[in-house]
């Protein structure tokens, strides 16, 4: 890749990810003895993290699949399907949101599950459920794989290792203020295995993955990320690329699935839903923002594209976990 190409790419990488948000909202420091099942229940909206930091596990999704884990392993449920963490395949199992644990902190719990006597747990983890809100990214989240296992000692992540050591280090000392540490660890862990995705892992991918590696589409995406409120016209957005506008507009049809101006609607769409149910923005400042000149346009706009209201949209609430 050419050093140009390649400076476009990260910068779209960058601006791409910006939007991202990724929010711990429960976590657990588990310990276990020889024999565990823990369930972990389908949570549209959010992901699931767990890093194994002593011992084995067994990693069961809901299709049959299963997967050995060993310590260093990190996962990565991005979708939050449900799913099982056992000592052995036949293991019974029991719902983790039934089990009690002692408080560490505002969003972080201790739960032991061991029933022998010794003092060493057979399997200790840090597990997560995070709020996963890809925002400008949202059309990345179908191509997304539903699991992604990383592994401490492996070359795919090399930024990971230390951090997953450091996390193993605190997991198993339990000192003061772990629990605290942990869970930004995690965040940090989570928010890189998507950024190491969206880099290295979708090279034959369709879609914004192929935009990033194609000059012709990827300047122009930059640009309507960066400004999402001007009003673009083709023309503009080909200059961009330095091509013919029909050369552009047949290009990003092909790439994106969508014409260029379709594309720039949804974004302001996503960025509005992103900014009016999670960030809680007045619809008139949101309007202004995406460069509406009345409120009444972007409410239609708005319903047209996602199918409610603006004033509906800002109401909605997350699910709380339990």
């Amino acid at each position: 890749m050419a050093a140009d190409q390649f400076a476009l790419s990260s910068d779209l990488i960058n601006e791409l990810l910006r939007g991202m948000r990724l929010r711990g909202v429960e976590y657990r420091r588990i310990q276990t003895g020889p024999a565990f099942g823990l369930g972990f229940a389908e949570t549209p909206g959010h992901a699931w993290f767990h890093f194994l930091a002593v011992g084995h596990a067994v990693l069961q999704m809901e299709d049959g699949s299963t997967y050995a884990l060993s310590a260093g392993n990190a996962v990565f449920i991005s979708h939050g399907a449900a799913h099982r963490l056992l000592s052995h395949a036949d293991a019974p199992v029991q719902d983790i949101d039934r089990l009690d644990g002692a408080s560490l902190g505002d969003t972080v719990s201790a739960v032991d599950t061991g029933t022998d006597a010794s003092a060493t747990p057979s399997t200790l983890l840090f597990s997560g459920c995070m709020e996963f809100e890809l925002g400008s990214i949202h059309g990345l989240g179908r191509l997304m794989p539903g699991l992604m296992v990383i592994d401490a000692g492996g070359q795919r992540y090399p930024g990971l290792v230390p951090i997953l050591s450091t996390m193993e280090r605190e997991v198993s000392a339990a000192r003061v203020g772990f629990a605290g540490i942990l869970a930004r660890l995690a965040d940090v862990v989570a928010a890189m295995i998507v950024r190491g995705w969206v880099e290295c892992a979708c090279g034959n991918a369709s879609g914004l993955v192929a935009a990033l590696r194609d000059p012709r589409v990827a300047g122009a995406l930059l640009a309507v990320h960066q400004q999402p409120g001007r009003e673009w016209t083709v023309a503009q957005l080909a200059e961009r690329c330095n091509t013919s506008r029909s050369v552009f507009a047949d290009r990003f049809q092909v790439t994106i699935g969508m014409t260029p101006l379709r594309y720039v609607t949804e974004l302001r769409m996503r960025l509005a839903s992103q900014w009016l149910s999670l960030e809680g923005l007045p619809i008139e400042e949101v309007a202004q923002r995406l460069g509406y000149t009345s409120q009444a346009a972007f409410s239609r706009a708005f319903k047209r594209v996602t199918g409610k209201t603006p004033g509906l949209s800002r109401k909605v609430k997350r699910p709380a976990m339990a």
